[in-house]
């Protein structure tokens, strides 16, 4: 398997594992596997407020995965990590450029 399937693979998996379904909110998974953008969007209606967010957006771009937005508790780039991604793979892409020399991960 290539690079690129195989990060897919990873990359579906997590959010699969992280998406849940309460009978209020609906959580969509969306993978657009042509160009490789992965998100986790919750919408529907609690009480009289309408609930609509994207808490996480991962790309895969240039053979790395970005991490876009992560708006939960989850360490997502651990969680890759610790499914076989190495560190210098992976680009925290909500990270201005600037610091990103700074984390334990790839700048681009």
């Amino acid at each position: 398997m290539d690079k690129l399937e195989k990060y897919r693979q990873i990359v579906k998996k997590l959010l699969q594992d992280h998406s849940s379904n309460d009978h209020q909110i609906e959580c969509q998974l969306i993978c657009d596997i042509e160009n490789d953008h992965y998100q986790i969007v919750e919408m529907g209606w609690q009480n009289f407020t309408r609930i609509y967010a994207c808490y996480i957006h991962i790309d895969i771009k240039d053979q790395k995965i970005w991490i876009q937005n992560n708006m939960t508790e989850i360490d997502l780039g651990e969680e890759l990590v610790d499914r076989g991604v190495p560190a210098s793979d992976i680009v925290l892409g909500f990270q201005h450029p600037y610091k990103r020399p700074y984390t334990n991960y790839g700048v681009a």
